[in-house]
């Protein structure tokens, strides 16, 4: 299999917009691939092959992939600004507490993709930055939270093909990344770490730090199905999670579903967790079962 040519980190990838990323290492009825990734003098680059200083992670994109799909409907033609876009390089982290909860942030509902949705801190990746260096700075931009050497640990957990909005059937792509997700295994609480926390309201509506029967729920969610998933039977009717609002912030409850709502398959989107999220948490759990 060819592969696709190198995509510089921070700006558009030379990948023709809207094809499928991953679908240039898998065939069209998968969805998912094991690639080689990395830095490379200032770039961002996925291979079928290793190459020096390469990592292997699995690359993957949802079955609904609008990308995957545009192709089947010749009539949906993407205006040329769109065509032009080319896909972005992102960082998000899953920061771990020493207590075993994990933070998500709920996006400000001002924002123009994914608003109001659940994902960790992330953003995009800057020439030259190193991919753990993103996933910092983006956690202390967005949460105020900066880590210190030496009270983390650190590794990558997967790359997931992201598109905005999510379904053709709400709309032409718009936005397309390669998110690589990295876990952050933090030696401090989710109390020592909240002490420090003054999230971005530009950014960020709410936090939580979630609990893993939680999490698991979430990660038993699978969207593009109406599968509730094999997550715990048992959980709590509500997850207590902080607010933002003009400047400040209170504790309140929100309802335990909402974080297990489904991306609706027509319409406007909801309250929920991203799809990405959902893969990154699942590959988080998988390495504690190989831990455990």
């Amino acid at each position: 299999m060819a592969t696709p040519p190198p995509s510089p980190a921070g700006a558009a990838l030379a990948v023709p917009c809207p094809q499928s990323v991953t679908g240039a290492f898998c065939p069209a009825h998968e969805d998912a691939a094991v690639v080689s990734c990395g830095l490379d003098r200032g770039r961002f680059l996925l291979s079928d092959v290793a190459f020096p200083g390469s990592t292997t992670a699995l690359l993957k994109r949802p079955s609904f992939c609008p990308a995957k799909h545009l192709g089947e409907k010749p009539e949906l033609a993407l205006p040329a600004e769109l065509r032009g876009r080319g896909v972005a390089a992102g960082v998000a982290v899953l920061l771990q507490t020493s207590t075993g909860r994990i933070l998500l942030t709920r996006r400000a509902s001002t924002l123009s993709i994914f608003p109001n949705v659940w994902v960790p801190p992330g953003g995009h990746v800057e020439l030259d930055e190193e991919l753990l260096d993103v996933g910092l700075r983006e956690l202390e931009e967005e949460t105020g939270l900066r880590l210190e050497a030496g009270t983390f640990s650190w590794r990558m957990l997967g790359l997931w093909e992201s598109i905005y909005p999510p379904m053709l059937s709400q709309g032409l792509p718009r936005r397309h990344h390669i998110v690589t997700y990295l876990l952050l295994l933090s030696t401090e609480s989710h109390e020592q770490l909240e002490a420090r926390m003054c999230p971005s309201e530009s950014e960020v509506s709410a936090y939580a730090w979630l609990e893993p029967p939680v999490l698991e729920a979430i990660a038993a969610t699978e969207d593009g199905t109406e599968s509730l998933g094999n997550g715990p039977s048992v959980l709590p009717a509500t997850v207590g999670i902080t607010e933002l609002n003009n400047g400040s912030s209170s504790t309140t409850q929100l309802l335990t579903s909402t974080f297990l709502n489904t991306a609706p398959a027509k319409g406007e989107d909801v309250e929920r967790v991203s799809t990405g999220t959902k893969f990154a948490l699942r590959l988080w759990l998988q390495s504690l079962g190989e831990r455990g």
